[in-house]
């Protein structure tokens, strides 16, 4: 893919909080959804066409799973596998995430899955783990918003957003038992840069973090140094993945499709960015019987 400076839209659905784009090597395809519309897509550069799906239920993040299905994080704490329409339940629900749902999730080196959920009237949000062998652990709590995860080129880091708190902090990661410690924050920007929301790390090591209510996309160094943004036509810009042949195609998915006149007149559109930079491929996450 040539260079491209400037956000370039390449898929507009109105989304009402588009989110959680992840591309899928062995398709070739970028998938991405619309959370509170159970709204599933898959856009294949090569044709330009796009698919979509309903849910039925709130995916709020996903993983490509081992097998190339997708493991779907949704409402009530259900995890479900996911290919092309049918649906393998993991776990049915979590008993204390009954009305709420899963947020942003990420497959770590060894098959995990890190998994935040949303925050209640009730109780905080919490962030957990999902192991291969479908044991489910508290990592973190009293979070607002869980929201952009990333690791370390080393896997000695990890990084994760609140949006809600708008800060982002690293933790020492353990890639042996996926043990998370030393929580430190490392970037709380001014309003006027917006929330930190969906993030990744770069193959040199750099964060790109989407930033809602900020109408741009910003590069960090590993400490939360800002280094350049892009400015982006639409206020809520939600997350961004690396795609492409050479990952090189960075895929930006943006939410407020409900109110244009608010957010912008592509708000809820899928974006394609490319700045010759290489990203990496995401970890696929492993769920044994």
């Amino acid at each position: 893919m040539t260079e491209q400076k400037t956000p370039q839209m390449i898929a507009n659905f109105a989304c009402h909080t588009g989110e959680g784009p992840m591309w899928h090597a062995d398709e070739r395809c970028v998938y991405w959804v619309d959370i509170p519309n159970a709204r599933l897509f898959r856009y294949d550069p090569a044709s330009g066409e796009t698919q979509e799906y309903n849910t039925g239920t709130p995916v709020g993040g996903f993983t490509i799973h081992e097998d190339g299905r997708l493991l779907l994080f949704m409402a009530e704490g259900a995890v479900k596998l996911w290919d092309h329409g049918e649906l393998e339940t993991v776990i049915e629900e979590l008993q204390e995430e009954r009305g709420n749902r899963f947020n942003d999730v990420i497959a770590d080196p060894e098959g995990r899955v890190f998994c935040g959920v949303m925050s209640t009237q009730k109780r905080a949000g919490r962030l957990y783990r999902l192991d291969p062998d479908r044991t489910v652990t508290v990592m973190l709590e009293g979070t607002g918003t869980a929201n952009g995860m990333g690791f370390s080129p080393d896997f000695k880091k990890m990084y994760f957003c609140d949006s809600r708190k708008a800060e982002m902090c690293v933790f020492d990661y353990d890639r042996a038992t996926g043990s998370l410690s030393n929580q430190t924050t490392i970037a709380k920007p001014p309003a006027s840069e917006g929330k930190p929301d969906g993030m990744t790390v770069d193959a040199d090591g750099f964060i790109w973090s989407a930033r809602w209510d900020g109408a741009r996309v910003v590069k960090m160094t590993p400490d939360g140094e800002t280094l350049e943004h892009i400015d982006f036509p639409v206020k809520k810009v939600s997350s961004v993945i690396f795609g492409g042949e050479d990952l090189t195609d960075m895929y930006l998915t943006t939410a407020g499709g409900n109110n244009t006149a608010e957010n912008g007149e592509l708000a809820g559109a899928l974006f394609r960015l490319n700045l010759g930079i290489r990203g990496r491929e995401e970890f696929r996450s492993r769920m044994g019987e």
